[in-house]
């Protein structure tokens, strides 16, 4: 009896104590079942699926937001040129061709409305002929380039497409500064039709050139003329060609110095008594 009394006294096994003990051989920190378990398994993560989604409409409105501010500062750049462009075609009055093509309604009038009045329709005519010349000496220049070859006044000798007939001269000499001016009249013949008319001078100032028909008739209309050193020739370009076997007077007028050498009209001098003269 007295060893039965000293043994030590144990507690009751209850349901609690056998779910502890199960716990814990099962690692789950000794706590039961339950929220409480739940809550110190361990923390959840921050971030979520929902917060990634958000995230990523945000930036898409953003990136949306910067394209349509782009766009928008483009269309105002373009209008304000368009605007630009209108304002300077009507402060110049000149017609401008609409999107579709047509013309406004300043060009759309019927020929003639647009004309000051009164003037000539020679001067059409005549404006009209020197483009027309224009593009014909750019089409013959371009003829030569084509062919290799050299324009009239750029060639060692005059071309034969002309024959002078008459020479008619009249010079004024001033002694005082060694000057003189002339005027010439050359009667030509014209062997071949062509726009060119190439004679030789050299140093000399041309004040105006003429070419008539027969001496007579209405004057043919010169598209320009000028000088070439390198071949020492006068070039006189006429707005419409010579026709063959017609003769027509060619007028220049012209000054230049008197040249104390031996070319053109030069000067010379000698001593008589004692006294150059």
């Amino acid at each position: 009896m007295a060893l039965e009394e000293k043994r030590e006294k144990r507690p009751p096994v209850t349901p609690m104590m056998i779910e502890e003990e199960a716990a814990l051989r099962n690692g789950s920190g000794g706590l039961p079942p339950g929220p409480w378990a739940e809550a110190a398994a361990g923390p959840r993560p921050r971030t979520t699926e929902r917060h990634i989604a958000v995230h990523k409409r945000l930036v898409l409105v953003f990136a949306v937001s910067i394209l349509a501010l782009l766009a928008v500062t483009m269309i105002a750049v373009l209008l304000s040129v368009r605007f630009e462009e209108c304002g300077t075609a009507a402060a110049d009055g000149s017609p401008r061709a609409g999107g579709n093509g047509s013309l406004s309604g300043a060009a759309r009038q019927p020929p003639g409305t647009g004309q000051p009045p009164g003037r000539p329709e020679e001067e059409e005519a005549a404006a009209r002929g020197g483009e027309a010349a224009e593009e014909k000496e750019e089409d013959e220049e371009e003829e030569w380039q084509r062919r290799r070859e050299l324009p009239p006044w750029a060639r060692p000798r005059l071309p034969r497409h002309l024959r002078p007939l008459h020479y008619n001269l009249m010079l004024s000499v001033f002694m005082e500064n060694f000057t003189f001016s002339g005027e010439v009249n050359v009667q030509l013949e014209v062997r071949n039709a062509s726009r060119y008319i190439v004679l030789h001078a050299h140093r000399m100032h041309i004040e105006a050139v003429r070419v008539a028909e027969d001496k007579l008739a209405g004057g043919v209309r010169v598209a320009r003329s000028f000088l070439y050193p390198p071949t020492q020739v006068f070039v006189v370009i006429l707005n419409r060609s010579l026709e063959v076997e017609r003769s027509y007077n060619l007028k220049i007028i012209y000054n230049a110095l008197i040249e104390n050498e031996l070319l053109g009209f030069f000067r010379s001098s000698y001593v008589l008594h004692g006294e150059r003269r």
